[in-house]
């Protein structure tokens, strides 16, 4: 099971999701914090970083002075997981539900219904 992770820690492996490096270092998301506007102190950052890696999100491996970070959940896998999570809390597991909220709800853009409708048509196969 996928723990849940806070705003923040979501932010830090966003950053490190995007790296199309395999292996990701400290500056790398410190400069990525910046960049995305939450810039972070390094003790902030370096605290984080260790409960990422108590959740199971992140490894660690000291090379030197500096620790190379590798992700232990994917992207896709934490998605997957908070989806779940939120229909079963939202929309009492109903898909369904969820669904029809977001095109009742005005939530999707044209392209984004005309891509659903698309993928729905198709069947899991397109997936």
């Amino acid at each position: 099971m996928v723990q849940k992770i806070s705003d923040a820690e979501l932010e830090i492996m966003k950053i490190v999701w995007g790296n199309p490096q395999e292996v990701t270092l400290f500056s790398y998301i410190m400069d990525g914090l910046a960049a995305r506007g939450k810039p972070c102190q390094k003790n902030t950052l370096i605290v984080l970083l260790s409960r990422l890696m108590n959740k199971g999100f992140l490894s660690a491996r000291k090379i030197g002075r500096r620790n190379e970070y590798t992700t232990l959940v994917s992207e896709t896998e934490y998605q997957t997981a908070q989806t779940k999570n939120l229909l079963e809390k939202v929309y009492e597991g109903s898909a369904k539900g969820l669904v029809s909220n977001l095109i009742m709800g005005d939530l999707l853009s044209d392209e984004e219904y005309d891509e659903l409708k698309k993928m729905l048509e198709k069947g899991k196969e397109q997936l």
